[in-house]
């Protein structure tokens, strides 16, 4: 690919050309982006391009006018879609997306070869592949106006059987969707199983996403109808359930247990006791945010970086609640930005704690990796999320942090400590999404209008189910 133009290239020419240099090629076409390029370490699996991984550059490409590698990534991939009803329990669904692929010389050939979650640690299954396939593919159509490839008959047909995957009927009383530990970003075991607010947040964009793909013809009516349904109900039950701030925890503090019929306040049965000692004093009164978790007697109260943001983005959070969590940002600068935005979840599991919950993980020990670690590719969502909310002094603010750090430290996978001082233990270096995190997110505040890629406006309200 030629050279950017654009004007952050002159200014960082180096995160271009290492940008660039990360494509890999498939039958002499650009199809993804490596996950790192590290001369010190051993490539593993950081040689493969990662669905969640290539969002940010995939962005870039399209802000740049650089379709080509979006579309052939979203062709190819679509193409890897498990599309078998195996009766194997150890194979993928029907309609899941892989977490990562790679090419393969075998002789002569080119192979593209998928990695489902079966060489994963834990062997987890990635659930966010196939939202974010669904939300680029939407970025994509929005950047060229190139509607023709949602309508072929085979991304109908994918399209579908995501939605199948995802709309299953379910063994719940709840519109969200109940998932494994380690599913998504957080991929090691952290204690977001059930009903964490990334996933929640990622199937409200997707679905979002796959209505305004979907033709009505064949049985696309009836997808629609389906999702129509969900998503009335789904942004109900987050807004009115996972929202956290001074008034609501008050609430909480004050609910009665153990209450029983239909119209109660204390729905899920959460106690007193289980509201952390930190957070009364952390939550500022103008302040709040969407909670981890939420389930039967559990509710997380960790701030979740990823969720928040992307509820801003997806309009899930509301106008109100968006200027909230965008407040907590400013009054908890340090605690969630620090020296490198932007910590993935705040505060770290310790001790007994994160024995218990991580199951004794040393990579996510406290402060660490997923365990409060800072992630520089989390700062595309914060720009956004502030260019969306007119708050765009915090971004700017962010990104003159993160800049000079990042060039310097040569692009880190990751951060550690609580402020986000040190490069991470075992972070990889060249980090392509660090790297397109940095350029993406000065794009966002640049340019404005490219936010049509990754926002979404506000559903109307729909008589969905109701707790």
């Amino acid at each position: 690919m030629a050279p950017s133009t654009n004007k952050y290239y002159q200014l960082d020419p180096e995160a271009w050309k290492l940008l660039e240099e990360s494509i890999f090629y498939y039958q002499g076409k650009p199809v993804g982006t490596v996950a790192a390029h590290d001369p010190e370490l051993d490539a593993l699996n950081y040689d493969q391009c990662f669905f969640r991984d290539f969002v940010s550059s995939a962005l870039v490409f399209l802000m740049e006018g650089k379709p080509e590698i979006v579309r052939n990534f979203l062709v190819e991939t679509l193409k890897m879609q498990s599309h078998e009803k195996y009766m194997d329990c150890f194979e993928p669904g029907e309609g899941l997306m892989p977490a990562s692929f790679k090419v393969v010389h075998d002789g002569d050939e080119e192979v593209l070869v998928a990695d489902f979650g079966e060489h994963a640690i834990a062997r987890v299954p990635p659930i966010d592949s196939c939202m974010w396939w669904l939300i680029l593919l939407r970025a994509y159509e929005k950047a060229t106006g190139d509607v023709e490839l949602a309508r072929q008959p085979d991304f109908q047909a994918g399209i579908k059987l995501i939605l199948d995957l995802c709309l299953v009927h379910r063994f719940s009383m709840y519109p969200t969707m109940l998932v494994p530990d380690g599913a998504f970003m957080i991929d090691r075991r952290m204690g977001v199983y059930e009903h964490p607010l990334e996933i929640q947040v990622l199937f409200y964009a997707s679905m979002i996403a796959a209505r305004e793909l979907l033709l009505p013809e064949g049985n696309g009516e009836e997808y629609i109808n389906k999702v129509n349904s969900r998503l009335g109900a789904l942004k109900y039950h987050v807004r009115n359930y996972y929202w956290i701030d001074f008034q609501r925890l008050s609430e909480i503090y004050r609910y009665k247990g153990e209450e029983f019929g239909k119209e109660v306040a204390n729905k899920f049965n959460i106690y007193a006791e289980a509201i952390p000692h930190w957070l009364t004093e952390w939550l500022p009164e103008n302040g709040g945010y969407l909670a981890g978790n939420l389930g039967p007697g559990r509710m997380d109260f960790r701030f979740f970086a990823l969720g928040n943001l992307m509820a801003i983005l997806s309009s899930l959070a509301s106008e109100a609640e968006s200027q909230s969590i965008m407040n907590l940002f400013a009054h908890r600068w340090e605690d969630l930005i620090g020296q490198m935005p932007v910590k993935i979840c705040y505060p770290a599991l310790e001790g007994e704690e994160w024995r218990m919950i991580t199951g004794c993980d040393p990579k996510n020990r406290a402060w660490s990796y997923h365990n409060g670690g800072n992630w520089p590719v989390l700062l595309w969502l914060f720009a956004a999320a502030a260019e969306k909310t007119g708050r765009v002094e915090l971004a700017q603010q962010a990104i003159a942090v993160a800049k000079q750090r990042l060039i310097q430290d040569k692009y880190p996978e990751y951060y550690d400590g609580k402020n986000g001082r040190l490069i991470g233990k075992e972070a990889r270096l060249y980090q392509t999404w660090s790297i397109a995190g940095l350029i993406a997110a000065k794009q966002f505040i640049d340019h404005p209008d490219h936010l049509k890629l990754i926002t979404f406006d506000e559903i109307s309200d729909s008589p969905g189910c109701r707790l």
